[in-house]
């Protein structure tokens, strides 16, 4: 069970350049091409909750890890998050 003072971490699934255009503060950007080789550094974070440009890529994002047993949740558009 969550609890108030739990935070989220941001999982941005967009190209870097994409990502240095804009971003929710404090999120890290691992893009969805990546995910496969960065799956020990995932399963340390807390919380996930994956963001992209319109939704497609954390969509995807979402059912690659959950089928690898790591829980999260895809907020869609990274600008939802603001």
């Amino acid at each position: 069970m969550k609890t108030a003072n739990q935070r989220s971490t941001i999982v941005d699934v967009r190209t870097p350049e994409e990502f240095r255009d804009g971003n929710v503060e404090g999120s890290l950007n691992i893009p969805l091409q990546e995910l496969p080789q960065r799956m020990e550094e995932i399963k340390c974070l807390d919380n996930i909750v994956l963001c992209c440009a319109s939704g497609g890529r954390s969509a995807r994002a979402a059912m690659f890890l959950k089928q690898n047993g790591i829980t999260c949740s895809d907020a869609g558009a990274w600008v939802n998050l603001l």
